[in-house]
């Protein structure tokens, strides 16, 4: 069977471009292949994946939550089944090392189980009533329609962590992926339909971000809007939203601090840091961005981070010695080289292999910019890319502090084993999401979300199905005739 499909998948149907000319070209970031073109589909054929939705919605509501398990099951399977050939076609539209694309495979199929189970626990509940005679509780209610609207540097994982929870909750969904990574997309469509999805069920349209906004947003009929991306977005996303009053959830950007404490194995944290900069080239929004040392380990943390950031392979992701592989798009590279280019412009050290070494124009050598601080735009954006800021603290609730002052609050990760500090920089962290002593702090079991402006609600564990979910009360009287 054949992943790689050119159409968008509507109604249960597949649809080709129409029109050559109405087409987005798809491009391996690491060599500049194409690797072939999809529909850059108009307005009607995304109003018609949104029809398809709401009539599929009727008798989806009304499926038994076995059925809806068994089809999660049976996705899973065919992920299970076809492992290797998903992690090929995310690396070559992706870019992300070969390894990496196997784990994100087994990580984006991990949610397609969880969620078949989780399709069996959305309880309602019995509210002990003041009147004896009343029967009053709660049940829960599939909201509808969901738009979702994905990226692209996770292009499996984002959509089973949003879709599998819509369908287990009884929605049905209207995907948006990445126009950069489509072909993951389309791939878990082919398997979803593979598996019985029913038409209508799972659609999936490529084209233009915002005139898929602009299709869900005013349409009432949709009721749900989850959107991972950037802040930037994520909050123009939710103006227009807002005319329909949809349930919205928002996983947007990160700025990570990587705290390091002076009573750690110095080579177990620089490995964790590493892991957590460097994972997905960098394009990570829980990517460990700011690292803060102990000054009693400063010195010795940075040479040794510096060390194994050097030895680092760079490369294309389909050979399996390279860590790290290109950056999306050409952009992506000219922003890391900005960032750098303010730090050393600051006075921060730049450590780390010539840009000359680079195996092609789409790549970006690892680079660390030491001593940052926080007039440096390293200190404040999201560094989407292979570039670490490190410095150094001596004082608690300084770093703290330090740590806090940002717009974003998804992740932060701290390494200490003295328990006082560790509850102290648990509750200090203003942070979704904190890892203590591990960078690993992901799956479908954990509530992944962050406060302040990276984002709204949470998916995965048992509370990611509650967003596709609505709460009804009821009250059952006793009226006599």
């Amino acid at each position: 069977m054949s992943l790689w499909m050119h159409a968008s998948f509507i109604d249960g149907r597949w649809q080709p471009a129409t029109d050559m000319n109405a087409v987005i070209e798809v491009v391996d970031p690491g060599n500049g292949e194409t690797l072939g073109t999809l529909p850059d589909s108009d307005t009607s054929h995304m109003q018609q994946a949104v029809e398809a939705a709401v009539t599929a919605f009727d008798d989806w509501r009304q499926s038994a939550v076995g059925q809806r398990a068994d089809l999660l099951l049976a996705w899973y399977q065919g992920m299970q089944d076809n492992r290797e050939a998903l992690a090929r076609l995310m690396t070559r539209e992706q870019g992300k090392p070969i390894a990496e694309a196997r784990g994100e495979v087994d990580y984006a199929a991990s949610f397609l189980r969880w969620f078949a189970e989780e399709a069996r626990r959305t309880c309602g509940a019995t509210i002990p009533p003041e009147d004896p005679t009343v029967a009053i509780g709660t049940l829960k209610e599939p909201m509808g329609v969901a738009a979702i609207i994905t990226p692209w540097n996770f292009p499996l994982a984002m959509i089973t962590r949003k879709v599998g929870a819509a369908l287990a909750a009884g929605c049905t969904a209207v995907v948006k992926p990445a126009s950069e990574t489509p072909f993951s997309a389309l791939a878990l469509a082919r398997l979803a339909e593979n598996s019985g999805a029913p038409p209508g069920v799972v659609n999936v349209v490529t084209g233009s971000g915002r005139r898929f906004a602009e299709v869900v947003c005013t349409d009432d009929r949709v009721r749900n809007l989850s959107f991972t991306g950037s802040t930037h977005v994520g909050r123009s996303l939710l103006a227009q939203a807002a005319d329909t009053v949809k349930a919205s959830s928002m996983e947007l950007g990160g700025n990570a601090p990587f705290i390091v404490c002076e009573d750690v194995d110095i080579d177990v944290a620089v490995e964790a840091a590493i892991a957590a900069k460097f994972q997905t080239s960098g394009q990570d929004c829980v990517a460990a961005n700011r690292i803060f040392v102990h000054a009693d380990i400063y010195d010795a943390f940075v040479t040794r981070f510096v060390s194994r950031m050097n030895a680092m392979p760079v490369g294309h992701g389909l050979d399996e010695a390279n860590d790290i592989g290109p950056l999306i798009h050409a952009d992506a590279v000219a922003d890391m080289q900005a960032l750098v280019d303010d730090g050393r412009a600051r006075g921060a050290r730049i450590l780390g292999r010539d840009q000359a070494e680079a195996p092609g124009p789409g790549y970006f050598m690892p680079q660390a910019i030491v001593d940052f601080t926080p007039d440096m735009r390293i200190a404040t954006e999201e560094s989407f890319g292979p570039v670490a800021a490190i410095t150094t603290f001596d004082d608690d609730n300084r770093v703290i502090a330090a740590a806090n002052d940002t717009i974003y609050g998804l992740a932060s990760y701290v390494f200490t084993h003295d328990d006082s500090r560790i509850r102290a920089f648990l509750r200090g962290l203003d942070f979704g999401m904190v890892g203590i002593n591990t960078m690993d702090i992901t799956g479908p079991h954990v509530p992944f979300g962050g406060v302040k402006q990276s984002g709204l609600g949470r998916e995965g564990g048992h509370v990611g199905i509650e967003e596709y979910l609505e709460t009804k009360y009821y009250c059952i009287g006793n009226a006599h005739r």
